[in-house]
């Protein structure tokens, strides 16, 4: 459960907002809008009436614990994932006992005093609650400086450390939280809220940048994307993406991902079935839309993608033999690399064929092939021929999502709370890694700064962060505490959105949380914008 200071400040905050909670024994009177009723004195929140039928509410919650402690971890050898360019990959630190325990003897022998400790995961919905692995620390440190010169001296040693602050660790702690609640109700607000990816697909921007040129009045970051030109193009969503009826990604198949109808939102799990015809009467299967052929950030493919055709986070899947589709929301040039490209007019027709690397026409679109794929573009995608591609999305239960002008979608995982409880799918969504107990244990275990998005009883949108990774200020959330929060708020529907360094939040163009990064606030790959009605 929540602390007991976090569960205070909540009811309070979200009480003076306007929510009924019944499982925090809270009841407001009936009729009560967001930010109609003005905050107690003394309570750590305050709320914001943006426009008619959005408020913004701060909850400033907890405070630091005494007990809390820096220390040092030592990454353990072998196992895991090989070192990412994602600056929020978690570090290989969990490893079975008898690994833990060689790391451990060597460690003393280089004249340390390193200790041994379980650590165990809680219950989801589709793992139970068990043993995890076990890790590998040194010291207790009132301060991160100290922590931070122990470090250095294991470091030199010939180890991998790593500062920690345990209050991140995910047992009880009493904070401090940062958080901030977007809520809009669609029967009051007149204006809109939809997705954005800026500028184009590809490339990244700061949400503050994207919501101050589109004049929005508020904006979150929204799903995953790609960081690293080594998985894909840059910016690119990892996962589905589709703005204002136009599919320019395709999805990791079964995950989980929000649909904006005119402001009326709906959460679902989706896949997207892609497929490719020629007026000659062959049809192969499209792979994907506006990514690198053959890398495929957080998995979810199709057509024998590698280690895994189910969600993987954080993991780029390969396929050598695939065809993608490129459109002009692109915004750049198409890879370039071995195989075919084909380019097509606005009516399908091929232009020309030859080798990766151009312009996407503008009302037009380009087909790229390797291995397999190129083969089939050789063969079928001749100047003059008609090429169509044909794209479906399916939610869970395999209905059709009929895609329209004013439907925004933006994918994330995974699950918090789905019909009114809170049901986290850890290994379905591909959080819990096969393996290696680390990515689990530093993405889900342990307390990270996180944007979420739920759909309340009353059909009100809430948007929310909460800063995390800066021990004093804000804690950041577990997986379980995020939905458990999320319930608290009302929500029967929510889901996490991308998280660690991205979790940002503008409003009117300006950033108001934390972010994690030094460098300051992380440019992303598309953001969740509510913008005024214009005058």
């Amino acid at each position: 459960m929540l602390s007991r200071p976090l569960r205070r400040s909540v009811r309070a905050a979200v009480s003076a907002a306007g929510i009924v909670l019944v499982t925090l024994g809270v009841a407001v009177p009936a009729g009560a809008q967001a930010g109609d009723r003005a905050a107690p004195s003394g309570v750590p929140r305050a709320v914001a009436r943006l426009a008619p039928g959005v408020s913004l509410t701060t909850i400033r919650a907890g405070h630091p614990s005494a007990t809390e402690v820096w220390t040092v971890t030592v990454a353990i050898p072998g196992g895991g994932a090989p070192p990412s360019p994602d600056p929020d990959a978690p570090q290989t630190v969990l490893a079975p006992r008898a690994d833990a325990d060689a790391l451990a003897g060597k460690l003393r022998a280089a004249g340390f005093a390193p200790r041994v400790e379980r650590v165990d995961n809680p219950a989801y919905a589709d793992l139970p609650a068990g043993v995890l692995g076990w890790r590998v620390r040194i010291g207790r440190f009132t301060d991160q400086a100290a922590a931070t010169a122990e470090s250095t001296a294991v470091k030199a040693a010939g180890f991998l450390p790593s500062v920690d602050y345990t209050g991140d660790d995910g047992h009880p702690t009493t904070g401090p939280w940062r958080i901030r609640v977007l809520r809009i109700d669609p029967r009051r607000f007149t204006g809109t809220v939809r997705a954005s990816y800026g500028a184009a697909v590809a490339g990244r921007q700061r949400t503050s940048e994207i919501a101050a040129a589109d004049g929005a009045l508020a904006a979150v970051n929204a799903g995953f994307f790609v960081i690293s030109p080594d998985d894909g193009i840059p910016g690119e969503p990892a996962g589905i993406g589709e703005y204002d009826g136009t599919l320019d990604s395709e999805a990791s198949n079964g995950r989980v991902a929000l649909l904006l109808d005119h402001n009326h939102a709906r959460i679902a799990a989706l896949s997207t079935r892609l497929l490719l015809r020629s007026d000659d009467g062959s049809r192969t299967v499209l792979d994907g839309i506006n990514r690198k052929p053959g890398l495929i950030r957080d998995c979810g493919g199709v057509g024998g993608d590698q280690p895994t055709q189910g969600p993987l986070q954080d993991i780029t899947c390969t396929d050598p033999s695939e065809i993608v589709q490129f459109t002009p929301a692109l915004g750049e040039a198409t890879p370039t690399g071995p195989g075919t490209e084909a380019t097509l007019d606005a009516h399908g027709r091929v232009t020309s064929v030859g080798a990766r690397g151009g312009a996407v026409p503008a009302g037009g679109s380009v087909l790229q092939g390797v291995g397999g794929g190129a083969a089939w573009l050789q063969a079928h995608a001749a100047v003059g021929r008609r090429l169509q591609v044909g794209s479906t999305v399916h939610d869970g239960s395999n209905h059709p999502v009929a895609l329209h002008p004013g439907l925004d979608i933006v994918g994330g995982g995974p699950w918090l709370v789905r019909g009114g409880r809170p049901d986290v799918d850890v290994r379905a969504d591909g959080i819990m890694h096969p393996g290696d107990p680390s990515f689990m244990y530093g993405w889900g275990v342990r307390r990270n700064p996180r944007t979420m998005v739920g759909v309340d009883g009353h059909h009100r949108l809430l948007l929310v962060t909460v800063d995390g990774r800066q021990p004093g200020f804000s804690a950041g959330m577990t997986l379980g505490e995020e939905a458990r929060f999320m319930r608290s708020l009302g929500a029967v529907d929510a889901m996490n959105l991308d998280g660690g360094g991205s979790t940002t939040m503008a409003i009117r163009g300006r950033l108001v949380n934390s972010p994690s990064d030094s460098t300051g606030e992380r440019p992303v790959g598309d953001v969740l914008e509510v913008s005024a009605p214009r005058s």
